[in-house]
């Protein structure tokens, strides 16, 4: 059964740092593309991150320049580097790989920055 499984969220200070990490099993990440969403209490899931098939990065304009998406196909990996960390970056963030496969989620963790 394909799988991703995030990890890497914790409580964090403003200014702080976070590196996510996504596992993906029984999905091929070189045929997908992946990215990055999070969801804050009370409000819409909203993208965050793009990683594509062709290793071309987007970013929403909220985190551009702290975070940082990049990933390890052969490992079926997936990584967010969050740096100067805000109070409004707390949310559950989750990750997402589709195409000709399917189109898989993650469960989600919890990262909550506050001091």
């Amino acid at each position: 059964q394909p799988q991703l499984v995030e990890s890497g969220g914790g409580l964090v200070q403003p200014g702080g740092s976070l590196r996510l990490p996504c596992i993906g099993t029984g999905i091929d990440f070189s045929r997908a593309a992946k990215a990055w969403y999070r969801q804050a209490p009370g409000k819409s899931r909203e993208f965050i991150s793009l990683l594509s098939r062709d290793g071309v990065t987007e970013y929403a304009s909220a985190v551009k320049g702290r975070f940082t998406v990049s990933g390890d196909n052969a490992k079926s990996s997936l990584f967010l580097q969050m740096n100067d960390l805000k109070p409004d970056d707390t949310a559950v963030y989750s990750c997402r790989a589709w195409g000709s496969q399917g189109d898989y989620w993650g469960q989600g963790t919890q990262v909550t920055v506050s001091s």
